[in-house]
């Protein structure tokens, strides 16, 4: 029951307390979930191409040390994706990319995927930059097909959208947005991506995803919890009280946590996610709050260990 994470690897220039100097951090929403999933001890495998710089050969040594298989991951010797990190008060973090030319958006397509792969995870930059983004998509759209449990994380950074380095314009991406939704079994979104998306009272709700295909959202609110809407309605859960150091990884520690839960109570279909029922989604949402109020606790994406994340 391996779960196959696919999407990028970067590096994050974070500034170092308030002076003008900034420390690379490995990142990428992808990334940092294939690290969340596999220090809490599930079986992932990692879907990229990376490149063979130096930051290419400390993704992949970080990717084995928490336990991720690398054996699907592509190399090439393109540069490392960059992006530029800057923190708000509230330890927010906003972002700015340079990705033009860069090794991850050149992913090819990995061709059929052993039946011991039953779920898999998507997001973030890998879905805006071509060619790769198709490759993602497509590959998506088969596992669905095949009878996959899939999620994906849409990750909105408006900062890549719109910009010389993307493929696509806002209204673009919500188009092919759209086009992702009946191959999705559980949408992520944060309320700012839900924002960003046109949820609200005037555009779109969460019932048009659901009527679109998607089977769960998942709504992550910051320290206020995490919400999921089903058919049958909607399952919230407390926030855990922490002093936040910053956000960065956050939201991909619930995406890992959230996968990790599901693949250890053999939660591998759409049938068997419609069946969960309010007590299970809450023992995995509360399971998911306490991952990610231990990533928010420490600087940068550093998602717990199954030692340190208890379930209930």
């Amino acid at each position: 029951m391996t779960i196959l994470v696919c999407g990028e690897a970067l590096v994050d220039l974070v500034p170092v307390h308030e002076g003008p100097l900034l420390s690379p951090k490995l990142g990428g929403g992808p990334f940092n979930v294939a690290i969340a999933l596999g220090r809490l001890g599930a079986d992932v495998s990692f879907l990229s191409r990376v490149s063979t710089d130096p930051f290419g050969e400390r993704i992949l040594t970080s990717l084995g040390d928490a336990g991720v298989d690398v054996s699907r991951v592509q190399r090439g010797e393109e540069p490392t994706t960059l992006a530029m990190t800057s923190l708000a008060e509230d330890g927010s973090a906003q972002y700015s990319f340079y990705a033009d030319g860069t090794a991850d958006r050149l992913v090819t397509d990995p061709g059929d995927l052993p039946d011991d792969i039953t779920t898999l995870s998507f997001g973030t930059l890998s879905l805006l930059y071509e060619p790769g983004a198709s490759v993602y998509a497509s590959l998506l759209h088969r596992a669905h097909e095949a009878g996959k449990l899939t999620m994906l994380d849409p990750n909105i950074r408006p900062a890549a959208i719109d910009s010389p380095s993307g493929d696509i314009t806002a209204d673009g991406f919500r188009i092919r947005f759209k086009t992702w939704l009946p191959s999705v079994d559980i949408l992520k979104v944060s309320e700012d991506d839900s924002h960003w998306l046109g949820l609200g009272p005037e555009g779109t709700s969460v019932d048009d995803w659901l009527e679109a295909g998607v089977t769960a959202v998942v709504m992550t609110r910051g320290g206020d919890g995490i919400s999921v809407f089903t058919a049958t309605g909607e399952i919230a859960v407390a926030g855990v009280k922490v002093d936040v150091v910053d956000t960065i990884g956050a939201g991909d520690t619930v995406h890992g946590a959230l996968l990790e839960f599901l693949n250890n109570e053999t939660i591998l279909t759409t049938r068997d996610l419609k069946d969960m029922r309010k007590p299970d989604w809450e023992r995995a949402l509360r399971f998911a709050a306490r991952a990610a109020a231990i990533t928010v606790s420490r600087p940068g994406a550093d998602p717990p260990w199954a030692s340190e994340a208890p379930r209930d």
